[in-house]
């Protein structure tokens, strides 16, 4: 197993990944003179720069080390520089560097990892530096995680991530069962005719290990385990009579595949439901808040929470919404948050040329791209901003 120093520069991600996984090095142990996020920063050989970073971070690089100089020396103090190499600043960094490196660093988000740093869902928490945003949605998350995890809740976990197109709820709902590296099925909710079609549903994600299971095999082949089950879309289903086969594993953690079958065991599975239910809602509440490329506050986001369960309720009924353990809404991205997921656009689409890249440059780039931000369609509005700001540029 290569050490942590050879990991980073080999510019391979997985690799760094492996080590810190083995449990062999620490995201703050020191390589050589300097902390392994310094290194990282400071190494312009480094293609993956961006990626490995945000590996680091994962794991619980802290961020401080940036600040002290026995981990972040000055770099050429011989030309009368003092302070840390422009690398490791704020100032000097991507903005998508810079606002993950700045989540990391905030005390709110390490707070709420504690919600769930004993138990299971603990590499949950490395979800920050895959989806940008959303972070009240991840903290009552992480505390519906951490009821059931202290036996605190009996019923299954069932979650509905709701709100508008392009603004995480999909790739969460996609990172959760590879982060806890169980087994995950999903749903394409808008296939379903009948009562008894999700259980003859086979898993329809483009990034999963493709299955020639069907959600009842599913069931049967993970009966008792902890599992993920993605329902993509719910509120697409053609008859909500489809959506009935639900209320007994919802409430009792029991799932009947058919009339004269024995029960199956499914109380430990996570149900995960996307949907855009209450967009405009969502909207809404954005438009009124007096400061709109801000965060919301903590009791501004439990305030929409309220507002959105009785629109779910519409939508779904109110005897299937009953046994929803949280509807967790998901909203509009602040300016710094835009900032990153353009900056990301930039180098999952600009590849190696991309990378050559100065954080400057990049910015730019941003700069230009964010005028044509949609709020309907959220990131993917930047994604395409940023594919035409870089035909133009090469």
């Amino acid at each position: 197993m290569p050490t942590l120093l050879f990991a980073i520069a080999s510019d391979d991600v997985e690799q760094v990944r492996k080590v810190l996984d083995s449990g062999e090095a620490g995201p703050n142990d020191p390589v050589g003179p300097q902390s392994a996020l310094a290194f990282t920063l400071t190494n312009d050989k480094l293609a993956r720069r961006n990626d490995i970073v945000k590996v680091l971070l994962a794991y619980g690089a802290d961020p401080s080390a940036l600040r002290n100089p026995a981990l972040n020396p000055t770099a050429r103090a011989e030309e009368g520089n003092v302070g840390p190499p422009p690398e490791t600043t704020l100032e000097g960094m991507d903005p998508a560097t810079r606002y993950f490196i700045a989540r990391a660093d905030n005390a709110h988000t390490r707070q709420t990892s504690r919600l769930i740093y004993r138990s299971f869902f603990r590499p949950l928490t490395r979800v920050r530096y895959d989806v940008v945003g959303q972070d009240w949605a991840l903290e009552q998350l992480f505390r519906v995680l951490s009821m059931h995890s202290q036996r605190l809740a009996v019923a299954p976990i069932v979650v509905l991530l709701c709100g508008p197109s392009g603004h995480g709820k999909s790739l969460l709902a996609r990172k959760f069962g590879s982060l806890l590296e169980v087994p995950t099925h999903t749903v394409n909710m808008t296939t379903l005719r009948s009562t008894h079609d999700i259980w003859q549903s086979h898993s329809m994600s483009p990034y999963e290990e493709p299955s020639s299971y069907t959600l009842a095999e599913f069931f049967i082949a993970n009966e008792g385990k902890r599992c993920v089950v993605v329902l993509d879309e719910i509120e697409k289903t053609e008859d909500q009579k489809a959506l009935w086969s639900l209320l007994m594993p919802w409430e009792l953690g029991r799932c009947s595949l058919a009339a004269g079958t024995r029960h199956i065991d499914v109380h430990n599975v996570i149900w995960l439901g996307t949907s855009n239910i209450g967009h405009e809602l969502v909207f809404e509440h954005h438009q009124n808040h007096p400061e709109q490329d801000k965060p919301l506050t903590r009791e501004e986001y439990l305030q929409l929470m309220d507002i959105l369960r009785p629109r779910v309720s519409e939508c779904l009924g109110a005897s299937l919404l009953s046994r929803v353990t949280t509807v967790l809404p998901f909203v509009p991205f602040t300016l710094e948050e835009k900032k990153a997921i353009a900056a990301e656009s930039v180098y999952a689409l600009g590849g190696d040329s991309a990378r050559e890249l100065s954080p400057q440059e990049v910015e730019a780039l941003v700069m230009k791209a964010l005028p044509h931000y949609v709020p309907g369609e959220g990131a993917r509005s930047l994604h395409r901003a940023i594919s035409n700001q870089l035909v133009d540029a090469m």
